[in-house]
């Protein structure tokens, strides 16, 4: 996936996410296809466009774990839906964040 450059910086701790359609077919490498989940189902991973330089914690930047281009899996409900430029993406704490997908 090719990312374009986004003109939103997050703040702090926080990680812009484009999330993986809901309606997309996720092939796996052993060829695996696994169908849609349905419209009922929240995003729980996506791919992070932008991310904020971190948190301060007893007057240090503590620099995040993350990085762009990171798949990652995430809390089902904590974020903040943010559509920019007709793109839908999801801002979180990186806290919310549970793992990052290894290739």
């Amino acid at each position: 996936m090719e990312m374009k450059p986004i003109s939103i910086q997050p703040l702090a701790d926080r990680v812009l996410v484009k999330p993986v359609e809901a309606n997309e077919e996720k092939v796996h490498a052993s060829g695996i296809i696994l169908a849609p989940a349905g419209d009922k189902e929240r995003p729980v991973q996506g791919t992070v466009v932008a991310i904020g330089p971190g948190k301060y914690e007893d007057g240090k930047l503590v620099p995040m774990n993350v990085k762009v281009g990171d798949t990652v899996l995430f809390a089902k409900y904590g974020y903040e839906e943010i559509t920019h430029e007709n793109e839908e993406y999801l801002m979180l704490s990186e806290s919310s964040i549970l793992a990052v997908v290894k290739n």
